[in-house]
């Protein structure tokens, strides 16, 4: 399966990205990029953004990179380094880069960014890559 038949695949099942608002702005073999508005269920106590709220933007987009291929990946490392507070209207995009792919793993970068360009987390994330082919 070509990578868009892949992503539409997955999105359509996902439940939680789909709440989040995430929109998809590109993704091909290996990368990912995707939108959203952080709403003001999403912020904690400081009123600003739950760490939470970048980290699953920036696990959905490496999700959709690293299954792009065809084959089902699943995450077995994940880390995240918040860098600027995020706050209620602010548009956060992820772009998740693939870095290194064997027959078994994957390595992604991937950097979220505000309305502004300006850097607001970068996460890293290695998946596994199981035998099985998505299918349509």
């Amino acid at each position: 399966m070509e990578a868009k038949a892949v992503v539409d695949k997955m999105y359509n099942g996902d439940a939680f990205s789909q709440w989040l608002g995430i929109e998809r702005m590109e993704e091909k073999a290996g990368y990912s990029k995707l939108r959203m508005t952080v709403r003001e269920e999403m912020t904690n106590g400081f009123k600003i953004a739950h760490g939470g709220i970048t980290y699953s933007l920036a696990d959905s987009a490496l999700a959709f990179a690293s299954n792009s291929h065809g084959r089902q990946a699943v995450s077995i490392e994940t880390s995240i380094s918040h860098t600027k507070p995020v706050h209620i209207g602010d548009v956060i995009i992820a772009e998740a880069k693939e870095l290194n792919l064997t027959n078994a793993t994957g390595i992604y970068d991937v950097k979220v960014t505000n309305q502004n360009d300006e850097v607001v987390a970068l996460f890293k994330g290695t998946v596994y890559r199981t035998k099985k082919e998505w299918s349509s």
